[in-house]
């Protein structure tokens, strides 16, 4: 099994389960800048041009939330609860409305402070932030009420919605995210970085893009 990534939110996810589930893959670095995600060998696995990606075998398959569902079927991990299905439809929820509201409240903050500089693109535009504020503060009021008397997003244990909603947001502190006063938001952040494959997700061994050129 191999996994293409580069260092960003959705590989992040992905590489911190694979971790925490005792896994075992080939992890394939990508090189964004130098652009291995646009060579027509890489576009052939994923037509998006986007990482991450999977391939076990013959079988390929990209989108994060899908890999990581692929990942715990695997395992037989209940982290996506395959053979629940009112379980299942509680993950979805949370996966949709990462995906439709609270990635985009954060992903600016993110994408300005962590990946801009991260990848060399420039310096933070903290005023075209300024209009990003209020989308944030109405989705982390949102999360802060649903996380009153919860450990974990989803299933009342840590499931793949954790790992997708904190990709962005657990660096709320370096990006400048106002979440200071949702203080369950922070609780559930501060919780998954005592989970050792959170904190540090990325591959000790890793090889270069080699067979996708």
């Amino acid at each position: 099994m191999k996994i293409y990534w580069f260092e960003a939110q959705a590989p992040r996810r992905v590489l911190a389960l694979v971790k925490h589930l005792g896994m075992t893959a080939e992890f394939v670095e990508l090189d964004l800048v130098g652009g291995d995600l646009k060579t027509p060998a890489y576009a052939r696995l994923n037509p998006n041009m986007k990482a991450p990606v999977l391939v076990d075998g013959e079988f390929v398959l990209w989108e994060s939330s899908a890999i990581m569902a692929y990942l715990c079927i695997k395992a037989g991990s209940d982290m996506w609860p395959a053979h629940a299905p009112a379980e299942q439809v509680e993950v979805l929820r949370w996966l949709g409305w990462n995906d439709c509201h609270w990635s985009e409240a954060v992903g600016s903050f993110y994408f300005e402070h962590i990946i801009k500089p991260g990848f060399g693109f420039g310096t933070p535009d903290r005023e075209e932030l300024n209009a990003k504020v209020d989308g944030l503060l109405r989705y982390a009021k949102v999360l802060d009420e649903h996380l009153k008397g919860r450990e974990f997003v989803a299933c009342g244990r840590l499931t793949i919605a954790d790992f997708h909603l904190a990709s962005m947001a657990t660096y709320w502190r370096e990006s400048e995210m106002p979440l200071a006063d949702f203080s369950n938001v922070v609780r559930w952040l501060d919780g998954l970085m005592r989970i050792p494959a959170w904190v540090d997700p990325w591959p000790a061994e890793r090889t270069r893009r080699a067979t996708c050129g």
